[in-house]
Formats: C-alpha cells, structure tokens, sequence
C-alpha cells in the first residue's frame, strides 16, 4: 500500500520575522524542520513513535534556536561603545543655550529670597478709641526659621496690634521682642509660623562695593510682593529721618527703586543673600517718592539686634 504523501507548510506563506534576530531565527527554524523525520512510524494503538535518536536531535535543535534568539536580542539591545567627547559636550550646551532662555540673575536673587519675605502690618484705634485703623504697611524678612523677624521700628512702633503675612499666605500676629532705635530696627516674633518656614540667608558686607548689583524686595504702597534692581550708590553713609530726626549712620546707599512699604525689607545681592535691610528713602519734598537714593541698615547691625555673632 504507497505511502500517503506529507506535506509541509510553504516557506513563501511563512510570516516575515520581526527585528534583528528574524534571520537568525529563520535559519534555526529551518534546522528544525530538516532535523525532524519525513514519517514517523504509527504504532498498533493509532499513536505516533519518535525514536530516542529523533527526540535526543530534536531537543538539540530547541536549545541551539533559544540560545540564538537570546544572541540576537542581546545583540540588538547592547548600546554602542562610542565614548562621549568634550565636542559632544560643547554641542549640548550650546544647543540648551540657543532653545532655552535662563532667567535672569536678578530672578534668580528675587527666588532665593522670597519665602524669607513677609508682609507686616501695624493697627491702632482711630482717634475716638472705637476702631481699629491701620497705622502702617512695611515689610520683614525671616532671620531664624523659629519666626523671629527683622523690619523697620518705625513700621510697628505704637501698634496695638501687629499682622504678619507669611509668603505661603498664613495670616498670624506677631510681638516685638527686641528693638534697636539707634538702627531703626525692631526684632519681631511670629505667633504662628510655617511648617517649611525659611531664615533668609546672609553674608557680610566687607567684600561689598559701589556699583555691585542689588535687588530690593518689599510691599511699596502695600503692593507685593516686589521686587526692584539696581546698584550699590554708595557705603557709610548717613541719614536724618524726618519724622523722628533719628540720626542714621553707617548705612549702604542703593538706587533700587523703595518707596513707603519697602521699610524693613531685605537689600539682596546677586547671589541671593541679603547684605541690608531697606530703611529710609531719601525725600528732599514732602512727597514720600522715590527719587533715586534709598538707604539700608547692613546686616551686621541687623544681625546684632537678634543677638547673633557677626561674620
């Protein structure tokens, strides 16, 4: 009785391989198909045979076509060995440089410093003793992450009550717990403070010259927070108040713009680090606008009124 033909599936109908192990894959394929018998033997019971011969090749052929197709995968997944050159480098930068604009250094200054900026507020009675009235708008900075405050005297002095207004929006009230006349300084601590609350940082003004870059920040008119830039106009100079004819001394003289409300905020380099504290704009009329010379307490004064050592 002749055989009954067997045919196998036409290599055109095959599916087209994908990625790199494709070729590698089709040729073990192949392997496989000529490895395995043209007929295999049919026993009594209907079921087919493979000789220990057959099954010994036919597992050889399985394990030669994984450890191909694990090859050709790592193969085709291991990056390239090419080492970056300084060319490289450059290109890179240059191409951040050209597509992305960098903020300025003034910006960069005003973002250091803003969570250390706080907004104050002084309240008294009306002159019939039944209202409360605001007495003054100023500006403080963060000196110790505990709350403890830097402004002007004059921004809280006779207030009954005193608002602070952190830079994440907490309203509280604050104390004054210290105060030095001779500086127009008062030391302010917060009721209420914020869990991520942040002292200002500081540095000395000895390195500090004319015509360095600084960056007033403050709440001029109650407005802010604002930020104005300038330069250093001047060191030691001196100042007489003309509410109080408080004689000021020893003080940086800048063309930031300040106006009333900047009173108590900080004088910030480049850097980010306040070297002043904003305390009189000078004011040859009795208009109270700025006209191109403020004046700042340097911190080290500042810094002595809190009790902390100088640099």
């Amino acid at each position: 009785m002749p055989r009954p033909a067997l045919y196998s599936s036409s290599r055109n109908a095959r599916r087209p391989a994908q990625g790199a192990a494709a070729p590698i894959a089709a040729t073990a394929a192949e392997a496989l198909a000529d490895a395995l018998p043209t007929a295999a033997p049919v026993t009594p019971t209907g079921a087919t045979s493979i000789s220990k011969r057959h099954l010994h090749t036919l597992w050889s052929v399985v394990l030669l076509l994984a450890a191909l197709l694990i090859t050709s995968l790592w193969l085709h997944q291991r990056p390239t060995d090419r080492k970056i050159t300084q060319e490289d480098i450059d290109a890179a930068v240059l191409r951040t440089l050209e597509t992305t604009t960098l903020p300025s250094a003034a910006a960069r200054a005003v973002d250091a410093i803003a969570p250390s900026v706080v907004r104050v507020v002084g309240y008294g009675r009306s002159k019939n003793g039944k209202e409360e009235v605001e007495r003054g708008v100023g500006t403080g900075v963060v000196i110790v992450d505990k709350g403890i405050i830097l402004t002007n005297l004059h921004v809280v002095l006779g207030s009954d009550r005193i608002a602070i207004t952190f830079h994440d929006g907490l309203e509280t009230t604050a104390s004054i717990t210290g105060a030095q006349p001779e500086n127009d300084l008062a030391v302010l601590q917060a009721h209420k403070v914020p869990d991520d609350l942040e002292a200002a940082p500081i540095r000395s003004t000895q390195d500090l010259r004319a015509g360095d870059q600084v960056v007033a920040v403050g709440f001029p008119f109650g407005i802010g927070p604002s930020a104005s830039a300038g330069v250093v106009s001047g060191l030691k100079r001196e100042f007489t108040s003309p509410e109080g004819k408080r004689q000021l001394s020893n003080l940086i003289q800048f063309d930031a713009a300040a106006n009333p409300g900047n009173s108590g905020g900080p004088l910030v380099t480049m850097d980010g680090e306040v070297v002043g504290i904003v305390t009189a704009i000078l004011n040859p009329t009795s208009a109270r606008t700025f006209i191109g010379i403020g004046f700042a307490v340097p911190i080290e004064n500042a810094a002595s009124a809190v009790g902390m050592p100088p640099f």
